[in-house]
This record gives structure tokens, C-alpha cells and sequence, in this order.
């Protein structure tokens, strides 16, 4: 039996111990010039900045596709131009998130099983992988969803279980991951599911249960009905359907091989060995919470498999196949392992297998190897750089009132790149300009005097088609420099007024 210092002892000490991993990680990752390499991180960027550093600043450009969470923590920090252009305070908010994570699969495994040991099994399954190091060294936003979701299932476990845990607390916490990621969705609803059905198993009433679970559910809903208005607000629509993408992967339409690409995905982050550790401690979670009325709780983390749910369905609607969208099952991956480790055996063969866990992640997990999957796909974009940096020299050095007219949505992460030579953010005329982006994509000689078309990935950008469409659409306008499929064209004369 762990006594409760060691018990809350345990987590802190792998949270301290991640966070100086983790650290050294992002030091790793920012000598090789990596940080900022995938173009979601320089995304993540911009939408914090842009919430101060637009021609209409103001809370409407937080956007509506991403989630608000990790823009609102970032955007008063990326203000400062050294942190907007490096990403430093972004990924300090990723470092930490990642020693929460961590810490979070300690304690989850050591409420479960009351095994060090297996605690510390788990937590290496999680904080080995590659994959997630090289994801919490940089402003991506899987580091904070995999904070908040498992330190909330970490307090749903101990409530279900009737330790002493504030329900506002549970609450808040699953309210924050909901508004970090999608995947949380999903994973939040069947993780109340859980609770209810363990509450009930260890003996409250269904009226005490519903009650009590119904207080911590309120958090979570309001912060998605919340995101659900903003989103009308901002751009019409309760939730933003398509449009952002291009239906290009071969699962469209197929459920069986979307799956199947979400299998794949886990045994690339992951490994063959550490992927069947995962599978079986799932089972043996949920085994565990149907046999037994005192682990009745073991069926929370295994809620966290329906954050799969998100990429099937973006799969299966054609969204381009994205190693990334793979790795936040990692989390239970490590949680399942460790319980696996320490969930049935009992002294010294326990404190074996944990230690059998550990040593087939130390063996199937290279930390900081280069080509795991998730740096290699975050190094696709990089060949362009240089490329583009011939298309922002021929802009210049940025002239006082001169706009030039992008699509954020295609060129956010240009924009981003373009701040090193001086450009901010409201040197862009872009779709989070509302009214004035409106009339500019009907007469753009009287807004913009540049124009910057992404002509090539996904078939171009939405100028890129109008130029297509409505020939008039460039009148004024003279190709000036090209490079990367970006194309730069320059207003001929001045505007008129």
C-alpha cells in the first residue's frame, strides 16, 4: 500500500523529471532549426498574434476552425516579436503541458494499481516517444490537449473512486481540453459515461450519480455550446463543416481503411510491441472495471480511445492522412501499459513486469531520433523555405500603409515567416479582416498593393481560383516574382480612393 505523500509524491517528481527532459528536447530541436519547421506551428502562431497585430484587431480573430485555447494562453506572449518569430513562449506552454501529461500517466497508473513501479513503466511508454517529445517542443497544440484530458480522467478516476476531488475542478479541467482539440469531444462524453457507470457499480444511486456527474458535465458543455455561438458569430456557421481542405486521402468514403490508416498511424509513432502492450492493458481496463465493483473506475482512461473518432471521420470525409492525428493516442498507450505492468500480478512479479514494460519502451523508443514520423512529416514544408524567401525580397522592406492582400488560410505560415524581415501581421489584408476582405476580393486594386496567390498546394488557394474564374480579378496587377507556388503581384499604379 502507497501511502498518500508517496502517492502525490510520485507524479510530482516524473513532472519535474519531464519538464527537464522535455527542455532539453526543444533545446535539441531548436539547434536543428526544427521548431517551427511544420507549418502549424508558424499557424498557431499567427492566430495568437493576430489577435493584437491585425488591420481589425479584436477577439473575433481567434478564429473558428481551431479551437480557441491555445491562442487565447499564447496571444498576449507573441506580441513580443521574439517570441512571435522563435515560438519560445509557445513551446514553454508545450513543455510544461508535457510534464503535466506525464505526471498525469503516473498518477493515473498509481491510483489504479497502487504500484510505483508500474506508475513509473507507464510514464516512460509516454515520455520516450519521440514522437511527443519532438510535438511539446514546438507551439503545436497535442501537448495541451494531452495535459488537460489526462489530468481530468486522472481526477474523474479518484472521483469515481469517492476520494476527495472538487467537482468544479474535474470540470473546468475537461472544459479546457474541450476547448484545446476536437479529440477531447468525444473522449469528454464517453469518460461522464464511465464515471456514471462506476459510481453506480460502487454503490451511489442512480439519482446521486446522475447528480453528481451531471455538476463536472456542465463545464464541459458550456465551453462547447460557448465555442458553438462564437463560431455563428464569427463566421456563420455553428461549426466549420469543410472548406479547409482538399478531399485527397484514398480513405474517402471508405470507414474500413480510415481505420485502418489510424492503426497504421499508432504502430508508426509508436512500435509493434508497445502498440500490443496497449492494446491488451486496454482490454485488461476494461475487463477489470466489468469484473470488479472496486476498479469499476479502470473504465475511464480507456475513454480516451474515442478521440480516434475525430481523424476516422476527417479520413472518411478525405482529409489528407496526417501522422500527427495519430499521436495523442500515445496517452492511452502509456496508461494501459502501465496498467497492464501493474493492474493483476502482485509483489516482485508485478515490480518484473514493470520493469519488462519499461525496458521495451527504452528498446522500441529512440527519444530524440531523427527520423521518427512525426519529424520527418513536420520537415515536408522546409525545402520551400528558402524559395519563398525569393518572393519576400522582391516585396521590399514594409512601406507605411501598404497592404498586402493573402489568404491566411493557404499562406498563415508565410506570413509568420515573413516577420523576420519585418512584416507584421497587419501588413496582411486576409479573411479574419472581415467586411474590408470582402470588398477587397471584389475590386482588390482599391485595397491591396500586392497580391500573394498560393497557385499550387491543394489545387491553389481561394485566389488563386478567383483569378481562374473572373479574369478582371488581377486588372492592375503585374507579376512581379514567383517561387514555391507562390505568385507576387504588384498594383501597377497608385490606388485610387
Amino acid at each position: 500500500m502507497i501511502i498518500p505523500s508517496a502517492r502525490r509524491a510520485l507524479p510530482r517528481a516524473i513532472a519535474i523529471v519531464a519538464a527537464a527532459g522535455g527542455a532539453f528536447a526543444a533545446l535539441h530541436y531548436h539547434r536543428l532549426g526544427l521548431t517551427l519547421s511544420h507549418y502549424d506551428a508558424r499557424g498557431h502562431l499567427i492566430v495568437a498574434r493576430r489577435i493584437f497585430d491585425s488591420i481589425t484587431p479584436g477577439w473575433q480573430q481567434i478564429g473558428a476552425v481551431w479551437l480557441p485555447l491555445p491562442h487565447v494562453l499564447n496571444a498576449v506572449p507573441v506580441q513580443i516579436d521574439f517570441f512571435y518569430r522563435t515560438g519560445a513562449s509557445a513551446v514553454a506552454l508545450s513543455i510544461a503541458a508535457f510534464a503535466i501529461a506525464a505526471a498525469a500517466v503516473a498518477a493515473s497508473v498509481l491510483s489504479l494499481t497502487d504500484s510505483a513501479a508500474a506508475a513509473i513503466a507507464g510514464a516512460a511508454v509516454f515520455a520516450l516517444n519521440p514522437n511527443v517529445l519532438y510535438l511539446q517542443s514546438t507551439p503545436m497544440s497535442e501537448p495541451l490537449l494531452l495535459a488537460t484530458m489526462l489530468a481530468a480522467l486522472t481526477l474523474l478516476v479518484r472521483f469515481a473512486r469517492s476520494e476527495p476531488v472538487e467537482e468544479r475542478t474535474v470540470g473546468a479541467v475537461l472544459a479546457l481540453a474541450c476547448l484545446t482539440r476536437y479529440e477531447a469531444w468525444p473522449a469528454t462524453a464517453c469518460a461522464l459515461v464511465a464515471t456514471l457507470w462506476a459510481r453506480w457499480r460502487a454503490g451511489d444511486t442512480p439519482a446521486e450519480t446522475t447528480r453528481a456527474v451531471a455538476r463536472i458535465a456542465i463545464f464541459p458543455a458550456v465551453a462547447i455550446a460557448g465555442f458553438a455561438v462564437f463560431s455563428r458569430v464569427v463566421i456563420g456557421e455553428w461549426f466549420v463543416q469543410g472548406g479547409f481542405f482538399v478531399p485527397e486521402n484514398k480513405a474517402l468514403g471508405d470507414p474500413r481503411m480510415a481505420a485502418n490508416e489510424i492503426a497504421w498511424g499508432l504502430r508508426a509513432v509508436s512500435g509493434p510491441m508497445l502498440v500490443w502492450l496497449g492494446v491488451a492493458g486496454t482490454v485488461l481496463l476494461v475487463a477489470a472495471a466489468v469484473v470488479s465493483r472496486s476498479r469499476a473506475a479502470a473504465l475511464i482512461p480507456a475513454s480516451l480511445l474515442a478521440m480516434t473518432s475525430i481523424p476516422w471521420l476527417a479520413f472518411v470525409d478525405g482529409h489528407p492522412f496526417r501522422i500527427r492525428y495519430a499521436v495523442p493516442l500515445i496517452g492511452l498507450e502509456a496508461v494501459a501499459a502501465g496498467f497492464l505492468a501493474g493492474g493483476v500480478l502482485r509483489g516482485r512479479a508485478r515490480t518484473l513486469s514493470a520493469i519488462v514494460v519499461a525496458a521495451i519502451a527504452l528498446y522500441e523508443l529512440r527519444p530524440l531520433d531523427a527520423k521518427a514520423p512525426m519529424v520527418v512529416e513536420a520537415q515536408w514544408d522546409q525545402p520551400n523555405g528558402p524559395v519563398r524567401a525569393t518572393v519576400t525580397s522582391c516585396l521590399g522592406a514594409p512601406a507605411p500603409g501598404a497592404k498586402i492582400m493573402a489568404s491566411m488560410g493557404s499562406l498563415g505560415h508565410y506570413m509568420q515567416e515573413a516577420s523576420h524581415e519585418g512584416f507584421a501581421i497587419r501588413d496582411f489584408l486576409h479573411e479574419g479582416n472581415g467586411d474590408i476582405w470582402l470588398a477587397a476580393l471584389e475590386t482588390p486594386r482599391l485595397f491591396a498593393d500586392w497580391m500573394l496567390i498560393e497557385e499550387k498546394a491543394e489545387g491553389g488557394d481561394m485566389l488563386a481560383k478567383m483569378a481562374r474564374e473572373r479574369p478582371a480579378f488581377l486588372d492592375g496587377y503585374a507579376r512581379v516574382c514567383e517561387g514555391a507556388g507562390l505568385a507576387l503581384y504588384k498594383l501597377r499604379s497608385e490606388r485610387s480612393r
